[in-house]
């Protein structure tokens, strides 16, 4: 099982030391979940929306509530998985012990190409395997890949209502202050247009836990000059609500 580089060796065993079934108990979550990058999202739903925390996972930077809400009469579970790969990773560990199983998480993600309007919508059908997490999920490989049911999914829901959006891979790494003008053009060349910090961990913790699982990004900074262009994509609230309203349309569907 040694190889030259640890990142390689993978263990196929589904037994590991610990294992969120083993110290999380079930709560009855709906199987529909959205996960959302965007807290003031999280925060309307709770004022407007009647959105009821059915449970809390805690970990050392603070609580990440599991929330319930009903949508069209439909139970959706959503909840904030943190920022970067390990984390959301395993907080998606503990929310399939829960039951949820058809999962769609929307968010921000960077743009390789000047050309892509900030806002624009994203959605990547693969993700290039340029972090850990995935590594101990899946053999070693180049790219990981969504789920096609909910791949398929989103793209109904956008042509359904209308929105332009663009189905990409997504480049999906762990150190955004290293994306170097070299690798943002290798990147280009493997056909990424975005850039994010979890997709590929997501596609394949689902692949290895048996679920359907999705993304949808908004187009926010720029990466793909010599200098970073942040163009203020944090700020855009109304497109982030809207791309959450959407996710959940498309999540309910499969």
């Amino acid at each position: 099982m040694k190889k030259k580089y640890p990142i390689l060796e993978f263990d196929e065993s589904e037994k590991a030391v610990i294992s969120p079934v083993n110290f999380i108990k079930p709560v009855p979550a709906p199987e529909n979940c959205v996960i959302c990058f965007f807290q003031e999202v999280i925060d309307d739903l709770r004022r407007n929306e009647g959105a009821r925390v059915i449970t809390v996972h805690k970990e050392e930077a603070g609580e990440h509530p599991l929330y319930e809400v009903t949508v069209k009469g439909k139970r959706l579970a959503v909840f904030h998985p943190g920022v970067g790969a390990p984390l959301a990773a395993a907080l998606l560990e503990e929310i399939i012990v829960h039951g949820c199983s058809k999962i769609i998480a929307c968010g921000g993600a960077g743009v390789l190409d000047r050309e892509i309007a900030s806002g624009k919508i994203m959605v990547p059908s693969e993700a290039i395997r340029d972090e850990g997490t995935s590594y101990h999920y899946l053999p070693p490989g180049r790219e990981v890949s969504a789920s096609p049911e909910a791949v398929e999914a989103i793209v109904t829901v956008l042509r359904e209502h209308g929105c332009d959006f663009l189905l990409t891979k997504t480049w999906t790494t762990d150190a955004p202050y290293r994306e170097t003008p070299s690798k943002v053009k290798l990147r280009r060349e493997e056909g990424c247009l975005a850039v994010d910090m979890e997709a590929a961990a997501f596609f394949a913790v689902a692949k290895f836990r048996g679920v359907k699982f999705g993304s949808v990004f908004y187009a926010g900074d720029d990466v793909s000059g010599a200098e970073w262009d942040r163009r203020i994509w944090g700020k855009q609230h109304s497109i982030r609500r809207e791309l959450f309203w959407l996710a959940a349309e498309a999540c309910l569907k499969l």
